[in-house]
């Protein structure tokens, strides 16, 4: 047990090794980082917002918008069921709950319930709770058919759509830093977002807080949108401002060519001739060549790039124009620009929006705060504090108890910490003040693995056995004990990790890291030392006080 090879030798002063050049690059300042050698570590040890400071937003989805979208497509569907299906009728329209539609012949009532009946999908699946179906089709006493949402299906909504942008936030966050940001649900319709490292939340709520849905129309072909107000709206068209200039509006068709979710890429350039700023964005396969079937068959005529935005802050929705060119040639390659009067800065904004998704609803900022650097900064000072004193009253405490054999403990305690944060820094988790208290637990970890390797050679030493045996049968012996023991805190690790979010999961991964950490030092670098140690020494006895 206290023999050791040279490879083994040689592997566990690689690992200390490695430990500790991961762990510098947090020594040293960024400037210095630039020109450290390409082939060492240059990660450092990101700080969450607890430490860091930074924003703090609390949203809101919108689920009077979700229901208004969702019975906007019910009613498209049940046209086209009674269209396909041949019954006629004469009235289709959307209240606030649901939508209503009236036959022309009563007698076709039970054929058009049967179609319609098509139209509702089963809640859940076969491994949740929940049953029925999402969507309600009725018999109203006035005559009218009705189709509304149900309750559970309206629930089933809201709560997919919160994970969806749950997943258009992250993406969109993840193109303007390298902060890992705590991207959360909280209840029913709230998402918190906490981005370490921004003092004024401006820039990201706009990033994050925009629908930025983006569809293609096709426009009126003879009429405009002011002609159209002094008149009547055509049937299955709207009326949309004109981005550059918001006093012209637009006749365009209700429903668009192709939708947003078409698009597969989006990036900010520059207009080769005017050298101002574009929006380039490619289509997928299928809407390529849907979009290159609609310019053929309408050369020389105006389609219409649409940004729905949602709700602005006065509450009227933030829906225009961007673009409204004329098709002079099919556009077959399934790709083309965006022009308009855009900045620098908005058209990145903009094409990393339309690049990460559309928002399912507006969000709403319900809270919003900012976390100055100072209450990180205070905090890291208390922590460095309760760690000095903690580390002098352990250090104290293992000298005087175990004396030599106290000083490598302590040894193998430090080479603990340097693999968890080099590990840390290299897979780029975030620490925060929950982590430090993972750290100061792994110490306490790490010390009570050695004090019970430690108290079981006493053991063996007081049962009669000579120094060597003694030493050998407490690392034996106490290896069962030490692993029994770590494994149960380790699953504890995995299922705060697999369970919790943001400081919960650092908590987990400083704690599992740790624990792998404290195994290797416990048995291999404490025992390298021992061993070392007894292989030098001629007396062949263990040091006072064991």
């Amino acid at each position: 047990m206290l023999h050791f090879s040279r490879f083994k030798i040689g592997f566990v002063v690689l690992v200390c090794l490695m430990g500790a050049l991961a762990t510098l690059p947090n020594l040293l300042s960024q400037e210095t980082l630039k020109s450290w050698p390409s082939f060492l570590p240059h990660k450092q040890l990101s700080l969450g917002l607890d430490l860091k400071g930074g924003a703090h937003l609390l949203l809101q989805m919108d689920s009077g918008e979700l229901r208004k979208d969702w019975l906007k497509s019910l009613r498209g569907d049940v046209r086209k069921k009674l269209r396909d299906a041949r019954i006629r009728y004469k009235g289709l329209g959307q209240t606030k709950d649901l939508v209503r539609v009236k036959l022309v012949d009563e007698s076709k009532k039970e054929d058009a319930l049967r179609v319609l009946r098509t139209i509702p999908q089963p809640l859940g699946n076969a491994f949740s709770g929940s049953s029925g179906y999402d969507v309600a089709i009725e018999e109203g006493s006035d005559g009218f058919i009705n189709v509304e949402p149900t309750t559970a299906g309206m629930q089933q909504r809201i709560s997919n759509a919160v994970t969806s942008a749950i997943e258009v936030i992250r993406r969109r966050i993840d193109n303007i830093g390298t902060a890992e940001p705590s991207i959360v649900r909280q209840g029913v319709d709230r998402i918190l977002v906490q981005y370490p490292g921004i003092g004024n939340t401006k820039r990201l709520k706009e990033l994050i807080g925009k629908t930025a849905r983006l569809t293609f129309h096709d426009v009126h072909a003879t009429t405009s949108g002011d002609e159209a107000r002094q008149t009547r709206i055509p049937l299955g068209y709207v009326i949309y401002p004109d981005a550059d200039d918001p006093g012209y509006e637009h006749l365009l068709r209700e429903i668009p060519i192709i939708y947003g979710e078409d698009l597969v890429d989006a990036q900010p350039g520059f207009d080769q001739n005017t050298n101002e700023p574009i929006i380039s964005f490619r289509f997928n396969q299928k809407a390529a060549v849907e979009f290159g079937r609609f310019t053929a068959q309408n050369v020389g005529r105006p389609f219409a790039i649409v940004l729905d935005n949602g709700i602005k802050d006065d509450g009227t929705p933030d829906i225009k124009v961007l673009s409204a060119p004329v098709i002079r040639e099919p556009i077959l390659g399934g790709s083309g620009q965006i022009s308009g009067n855009f900045s620098v800065q908005s058209a990145n904004d903009l094409a990393v929006q339309i690049r990460s998704g559309a928002l399912p609803a507006t969000l709403t900022v319900v809270e919003e705060r900012t976390v100055g650097p100072s209450l990180g900064a205070d905090s890291i000072e208390a922590g460095e504090w309760a760690a000095l004193v903690g580390g002098i009253g352990v250090a104290g405490f293992m000298i005087f108890a175990y004396g030599l054999f106290g000083v490598f403990a302590l040894f193998a305690v430090f080479v603990n910490l340097l693999l968890i944060v080099g590990t840390m820094s290299m897979i780029g988790s975030t620490l925060t003040l929950p982590g430090i208290a993972g750290l100061i637990l792994t110490v306490g970890m790490a010390v009570d693995a050695n004090v019970l390797i430690y108290e079981r050679i006493r053991e063996e030493m007081r049962n009669g056995k000579q120094p060597i045996s003694a030493i050998d049968g407490g690392f034996s012996r106490a290896f069962g004990t030490i692993i029994d023991s770590n494994l149960t805190t380790l699953i504890a690790g995995i299922v705060m990790f697999w369970l919790g979010s943001g400081p919960i999961r650092g908590f987990a991964v400083t704690l599992s890291l740790g624990i792998f950490a404290t195994i290797f030092t416990a048995f291999l670098v404490t025992r390298l030392m021992v061993a070392l140690w007894v292989a030098r020494q001629k007396t062949r006895k263990i040091p006072a006080p064991l």
